[in-house]
């Protein structure tokens, strides 16, 4: 089968690798469509993420829907052939965030695609891969298989937005208008946000933010841009960078609630900490998810107008040029990987 697999800095291959059978629990799934994440750029771009790097090469992908093969023994789900989501996040189940119901930070977790811990964990782009079989879903009535490889993401950006506390009724900053921004913003309006001003540098990436339901867009570099608020409620840092996490400090009211999403450089971050201090505003960070991935399926069945976030479908043939529309933000919002077998 074919795999798309990280070897280093700008190293990335098709190649063929076994095709894996289901173990004991595990349930087979053929791969149809993958999305090419932040992350999945870093590995490329950078040889990792954040503090997680590279040691050995590794099947890139942890947004992927697919359907069933068959299962292994003890495994059980969905029928062979039913269209399912995966759930890429397998928890140990016993660590103390664990017992108190925060898997999403679980301290020896496996996740699809991950350099975190080592031997790395394999993900998901490739023909066929294996998952534990309690990490299926069945995709929910409407919903197709392009539109459910965003639950991932969605998942990410809806566990943002509940991170923050109650937004129903009020004004919400998302600074970054990427594929998991134009989410959050998504996300916020499910939630009751009555209204959403996105920033970005890129005028184009701030009209999927349109899309995905912001009110109100501005530049990012127009500090003078008649669109930003004076205050807001509630800021989500989006973008991955200092700079916009300052923009959220600055621009949140006394009090109010800023939650880093982005996952910021290795290192050192400076920010306006003395804003933390006299304006008591609540910095939270978000990582992942948990359970939001199944309410991430039921948000994306009754909206079609999640479409318009999926800016391409490339072949798994192609996915160095996949990688470079994905990593250019004047092109692309999110780009899928296509895995169906080639005439």
């Amino acid at each position: 089968m074919l795999g798309c697999v990280i070897h280093g800095q700008g190293d990335l291959r098709v190649a063929e690798l076994p095709v894996p059978e289901p173990g004991p629990g595990q349930a087979l799934i053929a791969v149809r469509y993958g999305g090419v994440c932040g992350s999945d750029l870093h590995y490329w771009r950078h040889g990792g993420v954040g503090d997680f790097r590279l040691r050995e090469p590794m099947v890139l992908g942890h947004e992927v829907v697919g359907t069933v093969v068959t299962y292994g023994p003890g495994g059980a789900g969905p029928a062979p052939g039913t269209a399912v989501a995966v759930h890429p996040a397998t928890p140990c189940g016993v660590c103390p965030e664990c017992g108190a119901g925060r898997r999403n930070v679980c301290r020896d977790t496996r996740y699809l695609g991950s350099a975190a811990r080592f031997p790395h964990v394999q993900g998901g782009f490739a023909d066929r891969v294996v998952v534990p079989s309690g990490q299926v879903r069945a995709l929910p009535d409407g919903l197709g298989l392009r539109r459910a490889a965003l639950a991932e993401p969605l998942a990410v950006a809806l566990h943002a937005v509940r991170r923050a506390g109650e937004v129903a009724g009020r004004h919400v900053l998302v600074t970054g208008a990427g594929p998991i921004g134009c989410l959050v913003v998504a996300a916020a309006k499910a939630a009751g946000a009555a209204q959403v001003t996105v920033s970005d540098l890129l005028p184009e990436a701030l009209e999927y933010a349109r899309i995905a339901g912001a009110g109100t867009v501005v530049r990012a570099d127009d500090p003078d841009d008649r669109g930003w608020p004076g205050e807001v409620d509630v800021a989500v840092e989006a973008s991955g960078v200092a700079a916009g996490l300052d923009t959220c400090l600055r621009r949140v009211r006394r009090g109010g609630v800023v939650v880093q999403l982005g996952m910021l450089p290795a290192g050192h971050s400076p920010f306006a900490g003395n804003l933390v201090v006299s304006r008591e505003i609540e910095l939270r960070g978000a990582f992942r998810f948990d359970g939001e991935f199944d309410d991430a399926l039921t948000l994306l069945a009754g909206v079609p107008a999640f479409d318009g976030l999926i800016s391409a479908v490339v072949p798994v043939g192609e996915v160095e040029s996949a990688f470079a529309l994905a990593a250019d933000r004047s092109r692309s919002c999110k780009v899928l990987l296509d895995f169906a077998p080639s005439s």
